[in-house]
This record gives structure tokens, sequence and C-alpha cells, in this order.
């Protein structure tokens, strides 16, 4: 298959992993393991992994913290009157630009926290929803991760009309792996103060 092809069966094998998410009648650990165990697989061995050809010879298993449940939420997602824009600059693709759509609003260990929610301009566009928070400094990815990419299939749905969160499913961009790769980080209004201990870890195999 041409490179493009390839993206294309990347894109459709993720956006088919989470919709098994959605449409599973496990429990939710067992639908998340489920997942990983998928999503290992096409890092070990799909032409589009993020990971270099090196990189998968080594490759053993994603790293995760184990599954809470508490941290998986369904919230209202409240629209932003005055959205604004925010600019990123990428190497390669220009300036990307996203623009605010709405907050996010709830509480991990009794402390009220938000994030802003962005649709990615240009066509087509998509819902985008990265993060980082103090665990960044020790055991997930400096530059922080992601939650919701809808662009690329990374959708949870909705529950009773609210928007599902579940950082168990918080991963790592493509620049995580290689520095080949170059991505949109969290933002400092998506910076939260507190360790969220849920989702992918640090890959330490990482180039770079």
């Amino acid at each position: 298959m041409s490179d493009y092809e390839d993206l294309l069966d990347y894109r459709r094998r993720v956006a088919e992993m989470y919709a098994q998410v959605r449409a599973s009648r496990l429990d939710q650990p067992a639908r998340c393991a489920q997942f990983r165990q998928a999503r290992d697989d096409v890092f070990r061995h799909h032409p589009q992994s993020a990971l270099t050809d090196a990189q998968k010879a080594r490759f053993q298993r994603l790293s995760y913290y184990p599954y809470d449940p508490s941290l998986r939420l369904a919230v209202p997602l409240d629209p932003m009157t005055e959205a604004g824009i925010l600019d990123v600059p990428l190497r390669e693709e220009g300036l990307l630009q996203l623009r605010r759509i709405g907050k996010v609003r709830f509480s991990i260990g009794g402390r009220p926290l938000e994030l802003t929610v962005f649709w990615v301009l240009g066509y087509a566009g998509g819902l985008f929803l990265p993060l980082r928070d103090a665990t960044s400094r020790t055991m997930t990815f400096p530059g922080g991760r992601y939650l919701l990419d809808t662009i690329k299939g990374a959708d949870l749905g909705k529950e009773g009309g609210r928007l599902v969160l579940d950082f168990n499913y918080a991963y790592n961009p493509s620049c995580a792996y290689h520095p080949q790769w170059d991505c949109p980080l969290a933002p400092l209004e998506n910076v939260m103060p507190v360790e969220i201990q849920a989702g992918e870890q640090r890959y330490p195999d990482a180039e770079g």
C-alpha cells in the first residue's frame, strides 16, 4: 500500500478501537484492557506506528497506570461566550488553529478543576482535548497527553448528553516516542496542578 493508504488504514484501526470501547458490554476495566492490547498491536506492527523500525524491534508494551474507575467522568460541555483562537505553530504543517469552544468542569480528589475543549479549524475539523498534569514531572510525557482527538477517531462518546472523559484513556502524542513527529502540546490553560494517575505513562524507549 502507499503511505496514504497506510495512514487511512491506521486511522480506521484507531477509530474501530474506540468504537469497540463505546459499544462493548464488558465492564469498564475489561474494555480498557482490551483497548490497550489492541493499541499495543498497532504500535508493534502497523507501518504508521509512531515508533521507528528500530523501536518496533525492541517493543514490549506501552506502560499504563492501573485502571481507576473514579477517573471516568461524564460532564457537560459549557460553551464559551468569548471563545478565541489558539495558534499552534508546527514545524512542517505550519500554523494549526484551535478554537476554544467550551469548558469541562469536574473535581478530582475533592479539588475543582477545568479544561478547555478545542475545535480544530480547517476542513471538517474535530474536537481536541490536550492536557498536562503534575505526573508529567516524573511519570508521564513532559509535554502532556491527549484525551480526545476526534479527527483521529479518539472519541469516547457521550452519556446522557454529557461528554465522557475517561482519564484511563489519556495517551501520549506521537512526539513522545520520537522527535521526527511534531505535535500540538497542552497549552497553559490545560495544565492541571494535580496528579492524574491514569492512562499512558512515559515511554521508556523514547528517542531524541
